[in-house]
């Protein structure tokens, strides 16, 4: 049994109290945020940019700039959909649960290439691309900027984003030694394809009412 602890948590036998502390707690924050964006509840935007300020802030001082900048990211796309999500016009949702235009689409493709630009420009900048993980993570990176910017837009294919991206990450952060992170993904998972089925259903239902 304790070759299995130190398997998946022998690595923070060398980080503070306080960092493995802050990990956690980001950790929690970051699944009510994703329970939250399934409940289609505007509390998915306070509770996570409780858990990307703590990681940006993580990130930043484990060297980890691809992550970083991913939480950072979040971090403003939360306020950009915080204000999104709770615009209304005559007591009615402006930006209701709805599927991608051609238009949608079309950005949802410039963001994921200019993410992989930007991301390979600061990896070779400061001397990041050094192993396979940088290319994981510029991909991953992409992922998730179009996953999340698509979320602020209440567009449902935010979670084949989301789906996607988590299932690379889990082991990913394993390997980096960020097991609690790595649980974190491998439990938003599991979610994400939940929030696909609820926000499917919520879709179709008010489909079927006009």
């Amino acid at each position: 049994m304790s070759h299995i602890f130190d398997f998946l948590f022998g690595q923070y036998k060398d980080y503070s109290t306080v960092d493995t502390t802050l990990e956690i707690i980001a950790v929690i924050f970051g699944f009510l945020s994703v329970w939250f964006s399934k409940q289609n509840k505007i509390w998915v935007f306070p509770t996570g940019m409780i858990s990307t300020a703590i990681f940006v802030y993580l990130l930043l001082k484990w060297e980890l700039l691809g992550d970083m900048m991913i939480n950072g990211y979040y971090f403003i796309m939360s306020v950009y959909g915080w204000y999104i999500w709770t615009r209304t016009k005559d007591g009615e949702v402006v930006n209701p649960i709805s599927k991608t235009t051609l238009k949608d689409k079309k950005i949802s493709i410039a963001i994921f290439l200019a993410t992989l630009v930007f991301v390979y420009i600061v990896y070779k900048t400061f001397d990041k691309w050094t192993s396979w993980v940088a290319y994981a993570d510029t991909i991953t990176t992409a992922i998730f900027f179009v996953g999340m910017w698509l979320m602020a837009k209440r567009k449902i294919e935010n979670w084949l984003f989301w789906i996607v991206g988590n299932i690379i990450s889990v082991p990913l952060y394993f390997y980096k030694g960020f097991t609690f992170t790595s649980f974190q993904y491998f439990g938003f998972t599991f979610i994400a394809i939940f929030g696909y089925i609820a926000w499917k259903k919520n879709l179709d239902k008010n489909q079927s009412i006009l």
